[in-house]
């Protein structure tokens, strides 16, 4: 056997030896790395090997499989590998501190790994990373009513767990003061369409608001999202003086489980607020009579026809939102004549919004159109699979239906892949028990629906 093939057996090994971690990326957890640091010792994913060849003094990357392994570098990587690299770079991480995972977007992993290996940040003799504490600096935010991007001025006052923004740069009043108690951050690169792309959600007068910002530095808006998951964690400690901070991590900000296009109904909107007494007291009268009425004789509920929709499920809230528009993002090329607006599925919208433009870039609902509350199984809350007996879908067949205390909610999935994607998230919310934030909140949730 030659030293190429005896090198590479040597490798493979050392991938799935015990005790070493050499099985998942060194940086974002991806399972079997093909991908090497033959200068700092650990094994990476491709995704992160990118990174990694951005800073060539710091590391130098190899292929396991493909390239070429002298004697030396195979034993460089048996005597340091995964854990023990780990070790040394990410000895004293902050608890606040995001640590990017597999699928997370590639601005988190590039300044993990730079804050880990480039700039040192997390070594034992290094000095330790302090919360940040308050924050002033610019950031680009989306226009609520328009597509515009526009520079905007954002304070965060960690003590008072304030978050404020400025629409004028030396201006008194902020335009919003949000409370770090009902804030999350979580990137939506594809979404904002820009890698740096960070949304933060906020509850507002019983509504979930969006704000969709970025800046042009990586570092910045990094920098920004830990700043504002140490605030979290902070005003966490604080509520619950009794829980271990091992607990209260998982709950500084969240990621949505699952997005996408769902078509909706539900019950048909009355106008009887509008209709004249004796009309509306022989409605009531119907419809008491009817509810006595066996059930093969009972009047047919009218429903609403069914209606395209984006949602996403938090699954820290335990909410299923969505929104009235999809977002439809405009692609203009000079190759090509024309506009073509595509949603966030990638397929092309026949019938864009009349407000659509080549300028218009991203638009996207501050407000979200309706939510409905997830509770447990234990409180009675189920998914089926299918569609309740006798409601047929408009173009899409994969049905499934929400049961609550209140109601169902019916919704069709695009495909059946998409149908089983949704099940398996909405069944894992539901099976999961109640965080202490949502033991708080539940009583005034259970009412939420939609709309």
């Amino acid at each position: 056997m030659g030293d190429r093939e005896r090198n590479k057996k040597r490798l493979l090994e050392l991938l799935q030896a015990e005790g070493t971690g050499n099985g998942h990326c060194a940086d974002c957890g991806a399972a079997d790395p093909d991908w090497a640091s033959y200068k700092l010792g650990i094994f990476i994913c491709l995704h992160c090997s990118g990174v990694h060849r951005n800073f060539p003094d710091i590391s130098k990357v190899k292929s396991v499989r493909l390239d070429f392994w002298d004697d030396s570098m195979v034993e460089f990587m048996t005597h340091n590998g995964n854990l023990n690299v780990k070790a040394k770079f990410e000895a004293r991480v902050p608890a606040f501190y995001y640590v990017p995972q597999a699928n997370d977007c590639l601005v988190l992993k590039e300044q993990w790994i730079r804050a880990k290996y480039e700039r040192q940040e997390f070594m034992t003799d290094e000095k330790a990373v302090s919360p940040p504490g308050n924050r002033e600096g610019f950031l680009w935010k989306r226009g609520r009513d328009n597509a515009q991007f526009l520079r905007r001025r954002f304070v965060l006052l960690s003590k008072e767990g304030l978050l404020k923004y400025y629409t004028k740069e030396e201006g008194k009043a902020p335009k919003a003061v949000i409370s770090i108690k009902d804030l999350n951050a979580t990137f939506q690169t594809e979404k904002i369409g820009h890698p740096h792309g960070l949304q933060i959600t906020y509850r507002k007068e019983g509504h979930t608001r969006n704000l969709f910002v970025y800046h042009d530095s990586g570092k910045e808006i990094v920098d920004w999202f830990n700043a504002l998951r140490a605030a979290r964690l902070q005003y966490l400690k604080l509520a619950f003086p009794d829980l271990p901070e091992s607990e209260l991590v998982p709950l500084i900000t969240r990621n949505y489980l699952k997005q996408g296009f769902m078509e909706k109904t539900g019950p048909k909107e009355s106008n009887e607020e509008k209709e004249p007494l004796e009309r509306r007291l022989l409605s009531r009268w119907f419809r008491a009579c009817s509810a006595r009425s066996p059930p093969g004789q009972r009047q047919r509920e009218h429903r609403e026809p069914f209606k395209k929709r984006w949602f996403a499920l938090d699954p820290q809230e335990r909410r299923l939102l969505y929104y009235k528009n999809p977002l439809w993002v405009s692609l203009y090329s000079p190759d090509c004549p024309g506009t073509h607006f595509v949603d966030q599925a990638g397929l092309e919208l026949r019938n864009p919004p009349a407000s659509a433009s080549p300028s218009a870039g991203i638009t996207a609902d501050a407000f979200e159109q309706g939510q409905v509350f997830l509770g447990s199984n234990e409180q009675g809350y189920e998914v089926w699979e299918d569609l309740p007996k006798g409601i047929r879908g408009n173009r899409w067949k994969a049905g499934l239906t929400v049961i609550t205390p209140e109601r169902k909610f019916i919704f069709t999935c695009p495909t059946e892949k998409e149908q089983r994607e949704w099940l398996e998230s909405l069944r894992g919310v539901l099976s999961s028990p109640l965080s202490p934030l949502h033991l708080l909140t539940t009583s005034a949730e259970t009412g939420c629906g939609l709309r």
